[in-house]
This record gives C-alpha cells, sequence and structure tokens, in this order.
C-alpha cells in the first residue's frame, strides 16, 4: 500500500467517478482502475461499487477511506513541516458551536497565512455536525463543550467516531442578553428573574438533540423558548423580544458587538454543577496541520490560557 493509492481512493471517493478522479488526478483512467485492483486484491476487499452511473463505497469501502483519509492528511501535515515546500494548495477547516471567540481566533489565524496557497472554512453549525465534521475530516478541528449532563453522551459519540476532546477552560454560566434588557443592570440572575422572559438557544435538530444543546441550562424548563439556527439572528432577537441565552460568558465584543452583556447566574441550588469546559475535538493520533497548530495558539491566547 502506497501514499498515492491512498490519494487515488481518496480521490475517487469524492468525485463519485474514475473518469473525473483521473482528471483531477493528473492520471489516465486506465492507469487509475489498476491501481485500484491492486489495492482492493492486495487488501482482500472490495473497495468501490461500480455502476453505469458511477461509482459508490462498499461497507469496507467507507470504512478504508475514513482510515485513508487520516493518514493521507497526517503525512500531508508531517510533508508540510519536515519535507519540501509543495505547490499544493492545502486546506484547513474548523466547525464550532457557535462560539465568536472561535470566529476570532479563526480570522487571527489566517492573517498568518497566504490565502493564495490555503483554502480556509469556518462552519458554525449543529453540535452533532461539529463531531460528524471532524469524524469525516471535512474540518481538522471542532469546538463544543462537555458538563456533567451531556458528557456521557458525547463522550459514547466521540469514541464510536474515533475521536478524542482536548480540554481547554472551565467556564461558569452566564446570561447574555441585550443591554436594554430589564435584567441587564443586575450583579447576577436567578432562574426566577427569567421567568418573563424567552429563553433563546440554538435549533439542533431531532433526535437526540436534548444532549446536544449548546446551552448549559438546556435541561430545566422554560415558559417561553424561542429557537435559532444562526448567531446573528439570536442578537435580533435578544433585541426584539429582550430574549436571553445561556453561555460560557466569554464574549467577542468586536463580532458581536457593545449592545450585549453577559451577566452571571447564580443557581438556586448549590448542588447543581453548572461548569462548561470547553475544549477541542480531532481524530485520535491525529497530527495537527501547522495551520492547526496556530488556530490553537490562538484560542489559547483569546482565553489566555
Amino acid at each position: 500500500m502506497t501514499i498515492q493509492q491512498l490519494k487515488y481512493v481518496i480521490g475517487i471517493s469524492e468525485t463519485g467517478s474514475f473518469n473525473k478522479a483521473a482528471e483531477k488526478l493528473y492520471v489516465s483512467q486506465p492507469s487509475l482502475t489498476s491501481t485500484i485492483h491492486d489495492l482492493e486484491d492486495e487488501l482482500g476487499i472490495t473497495i468501490f461499487n461500480r455502476t453505469g452511473r458511477g461509482v459508490t463505497l462498499t461497507n469496507d469501502g467507507h470504512e478504508f477511506v475514513s482510515a485513508a483519509k487520516q493518514v493521507y492528511l497526517n503525512f500531508l501535515n508531517l510533508a508540510e513541516k519536515y519535507g519540501e515546500n509543495s505547490c499544493i494548495k492545502k486546506k484547513f477547516g474548523v466547525s464550532t458551536q457557535h462560539y465568536s471567540f472561535a470566529v476570532k481566533s479563526f480570522v487571527e489565524m489566517v492573517k498568518h497565512f497566504n490565502t493564495d496557497e490555503y483554502e480556509f472554512a469556518i462552519r458554525e453549525t449543529k453540535t452533532k455536525e461539529v463531531i460528524e465534521d471532524v469524524a469525516s475530516l471535512k474540518s481538522e478541528i471542532g469546538i463544543l463543550y462537555l458538563s456533567d449532563f451531556n458528557r456521557k453522551p458525547i463522550e459514547s459519540l466521540l469514541k464510536t467516531r474515533d475521536l478524542e476532546f482536548h480540554h481547554l477552560i472551565d467556564c461558569k454560566a452566564y446570561v447574555y442578553l441585550w443591554k436594554g434588557n430589564p435584567l441587564a443592570k443586575k450583579k447576577f440572575i436567578t432562574f426566577s428573574d427569567l421567568n418573563d422572559y424567552p429563553c433563546l438557544s440554538f435549533e439542533q435538530g431531532d433526535g437526540e438533540s436534548f444532549y446536544f444543546a449548546e446551552e448549559i441550562l438546556s435541561t430545566e424548563e422554560y415558559n417561553r423558548t424561542v429557537k435559532a439556527n444562526d448567531r446573528a439572528t439570536m442578537l435580533n432577537l435578544m433585541i426584539g423580544l429582550n430574549g436571553y441565552t445561556l453561555c460560557s460568558g466569554i464574549i467577542c465584543r468586536e463580532l458581536n458587538g457593545s449592545d450585549f452583556i453577559a451577566v452571571p447566574f447564580r443557581d438556586e441550588d448549590d448542588k447543581i454543577n453548572r461548569i462548561m469546559q470547553i475544549g477541542y475535538i480531532t481524530k485520535k493520533n491525529f497530527t495537527l496541520s501547522t495551520i492547526g497548530e496556530k488556530y490553537i495558539q490562538e484560542v489559547k491566547a483569546y482565553l489566555e490560557i
């Protein structure tokens, strides 16, 4: 098995066609087909189902391509650090829950690289999609949090996807709201204070969304709830409805503006642990690229770790 064979397999899986992959990889179609046949014979599995409409991955193929992507990206990352300069345009992606510090750190990281040489992507998305993006290596890094409530199901999902969680910082709960909200001037806010205001949360989809909520106090019952799917809409709802959301208190005013504040939340039950453990996820035994290392450096600098 060679790195070139892994590259060819990944190319075919992404294009869904031997012909398209051959064009993209600058290799003849017969040579590409022969290389894949040799690899399948060596491994003793069938990677692709061939049809008149193109190719699809077999069950063995899905498992193999997932492993091949990790090996190939590790190879590229090592080659970038220790090998000769490459003219290949490198890709780097981050998937994250809706944290302005993650976006701000991404902006600062990009400033250190030539965008002509790199293709960057940041995705603020649902919790499960953060996990799936990193599992499929669509993104190299994912940003999310664990708590006493969601830890067991999230860690179980990470394990099945061959991912690991890297702890960054512990945060207490804060109430995030518009500065014109009547509660904005309070030194701290309790649940009873929030009864007359709508709770805003990020939509997570159906099924297991209960455990994927981005808000630390999602297990509580609220008189009124309104869901949004992006940060801009959430901020508009804070103004228009005097709504609030529950967060880590780590706010980037440069991105969110100065019209919003985070007020400490005071729990009426001292026995409940409301700590958010914010961190990042990667594939297990994955070598971060130079860009990935720089991104984590920027995150740590912003969080003052």
